[in-house]
């Protein structure tokens, strides 16, 4: 079901950081443990999400893989918020289903996710990311940013620049997730399974997206790309690529 601690993935070593892992399977838990220890990072574990918000008050970590579809996730909204200083950024495993509402509420650092189930090198790949200050997305002010690109989810409002994008809720999906997988590719199924919960097509995805490049790529510079026969991204080009 999950990959195995045999995979040996490109950028999958740690320097001796801290890694809080909380998952409540204890299979889970044990093969990111194992696994994340074998890469070279300190591991600590907690099997709730109230257990972790506890361990992330006291002590500091730089990192926490967080699994969020443990059963008291819902009622976490109301704990207490660790101070600016005890935020870390974080690893989210989440289903499709709940992939629009990754806890904007706890007041945590920078975030990334991967789905379950998962691949072990993803983990370690999207792990190492944050760890290097470098994820593709900045949340401030509760908004997930991304050049001049910023996506409110408290007001469901996103903007370039100065300027509000008028978007459809379709629309608002795809910008959101485009945006938390900056510099990732999607493919049209990803995209299709996100947006409605099912494949649409490659004429609607298309559609969809044309419709959004619109409103988004009005300034320079262009944000969204399309990579033939693979899927679209968003992110910044880099000259000369």
């Amino acid at each position: 079901m999950y990959g195995s601690t045999s995979e040996k993935p490109a950028l999958a070593r740690g320097s001796g950081q801290h890694v809080l892992i909380v998952a409540g399977e204890p299979d889970i838990a044990e093969l990111l443990s194992t696994t994340l220890e074998l890469a070279g990072y300190r591991i600590s574990t907690a099997d709730s999400g109230a257990a972790a918000l506890a361990r992330v008050l006291e002590s500091q970590f730089d990192l926490v893989v967080f699994d969020a579809t443990l059963p008291d996730v819902p009622g976490l909204g109301r704990a207490r918020r660790p101070p600016a200083e005890h935020r870390p950024p974080v690893l989210f495993l989440t289903a499709y289903d709940t992939l629009d509402s990754l806890l904007p509420e706890l007041g945590l650092g920078e975030r990334d996710y991967v789905t379950k189930p998962f691949r072990v090198a993803e983990v370690l790949a999207r792990a190492q990311v944050l760890l290097r200050g470098a994820g593709p997305v900045r949340v401030r002010d509760g908004a997930l940013r991304h050049q001049d690109l910023a996506l409110d989810d408290t007001l469901c409002q996103a903007r370039r620049g100065t300027r509000v994008l008028d978007l459809t809720p379709a629309e608002y999906r795809l910008l959101r997730y485009l945006l938390v997988n900056a510099h990732r590719v999607l493919s049209k199924e990803q995209i299709g399974r996100y947006v409605w919960g099912d494949f649409r097509g490659d004429n609607a995805i298309e559609q969809l997206v044309s419709r959004l490049r619109r409103k988004v790529d009005q300034d320079a510079p262009t944000l969204i790309h399309t990579r033939r026969g693979f899927g679209y991204w968003l992110g910044r080009e880099e000259a000369g690529s």
